[in-house]
């Protein structure tokens, strides 16, 4: 095998993309800063029954397991930053009121999360503490749509959901709960033959609950699935309550394109609780940002906060865009002259690019486009265009 070939799903990060990438990064955390969010950074690996805390099955697999030689316990290499950003509001920080923290990060997936992802993202995200009315959600949906607009993202379009309403349902009757994993997946799927045996192996099941469940795979499309919802769907309080936060949501929002889908009941990771959604564009296989309500999740560390949040990964966001400009720079001849280097510094500090040359060598640039360069004329140091 050939020493530089690197796993699957796993690949470098070339110059210019490379610069983009941080580009963004600093604009984003910056935008975060604006709206009064405070950066944390989690480490890298943790003791894998805390990162693994209030998450799901999906979760576990996806994340790298190896053995602490300090502790002899089982340590994972992060893969979702949010559990480990709940952990420091709820054990650390352990403030009253509302707290604001966004993080930027590298995970590592043990398996890609489809055929054309990476394994290795590097993470964005916000996430609100301490609020439970849908305010906190508009915040935050508001927010995400701002990180890729900022990026450049044309158009981008809004996918919610809501895990409440499908579990409102479950909750309705002893034996739903029993097969709640297995009729989660298939309505995620859309699997109405699925949902029909599973509810039939489960005996007598209410058969109100039962025609519930089949209905939400069809329960999406443009904003008045709601209303359908509302008639279609059992009156529960819990459900009338989730389609009316989402209605809110929508109204408080009215420059965007939105559409629903009820069988959508979050990521794999099995903390969401309340409204979820997707941020899709054209240019991009899969959503581009993800986000949700999470509230409990701190409960494995002590309190149980409300909490609603999103994440995004920079590389693939990146990926996607149009090509970044190559900035303009200058070429400076090697030397140690006095003046050639106080002209050199002073160029640099005005802000300008200046890449000096070593004696001897031609250089090949991914990044830069030289169109300028310092030359000696009359005993003084000038900046003159290439010809």
């Amino acid at each position: 095998m050939s020493k530089w070939l690197l796993p699957e799903n796993l690949a470098d990060i070339l110059p210019a993309e490379a610069r983009r990438i941080e580009e963004l990064r600093r604009e984003l955390l910056d935008l975060y800063r604006s709206h009064g969010f405070e950066l944390v950074a989690p480490p890298l690996v943790e003791y894998l029954d805390s990162l693994l805390s209030g998450s799901g099955s999906d979760l576990n697999l996806r994340t790298c397991k190896l053995v602490d030689q300090l502790s002899g316990r089982t340590l994972g290499v992060r893969a979702d930053i949010t559990p480990q950003v709940s952990r420091i509001d709820a054990h650390l920080l352990n403030r009253t009121g509302v707290t604001r923290l966004c993080y930027c990060g590298t995970v590592l997936h043990a398996r890609p999360a489809d055929l054309l992802s990476d394994r290795e993202l590097l993470q964005i995200g916000a996430e609100v503490f301490g609020h439970e009315g849908v305010e906190a959600d508009i915040q935050i949906i508001q927010m995400a749509l701002e990180s890729v607009q900022r990026a450049g993202v044309p158009r981008p379009r809004l996918d919610l959901g809501h895990p409440g309403i499908f579990r409102a349902i479950v909750a309705a009757d002893p034996a739903l709960a029993e097969i709640e994993a297995e009729l989660s997946e298939c309505v995620a799927a859309k699997d109405q033959s699925g949902i029909q045996a599973l509810c039939a192996q489960a005996g007598q099941v209410r058969g109100d609950l039962v025609e519930a469940l089949l209905t939400l795979p069809g329960l999406y499309g443009g904003v008045s699935v709601l209303e359908r919802a509302l008639r279609s769907l059992p009156s529960l309080p819990a459900i009338q309550k989730a389609v009316h936060d989402m209605q809110t949501l929508i109204q408080a929002l009215p420059d965007y394109d939105f559409s629903v889908d009820l069988a959508d009941i979050g990521t794999g990771y099995a903390y969401h609780t309340g409204v979820v959604f997707a941020v899709y564009a054209q240019g991009w296989h899969n959503a581009v940002v993800r986000g949700g309500r999470y509230d409990g999740v701190g409960k494995a560390f002590g309190r149980a906060r409300p909490a609603t949040g999103f994440s995004l990964d920079l590389r693939k966001l990146s990926s996607g865009l149009e090509p970044a400009p190559l900035a303009t720079a200058i070429q400076a001849p090697w030397g140690t002259d006095a003046a050639l280097i106080q002209a050199i510094r002073k160029l640099r500090e005005a802000g300008e690019i200046v890449v000096q040359v070593l004696p001897g060598q031609s250089h090949s640039l991914d990044e830069f486009n030289i169109d300028r360069e310092l030359v000696l004329s009359n005993g003084r140091w000038q900046v003159e265009s290439v010809v």
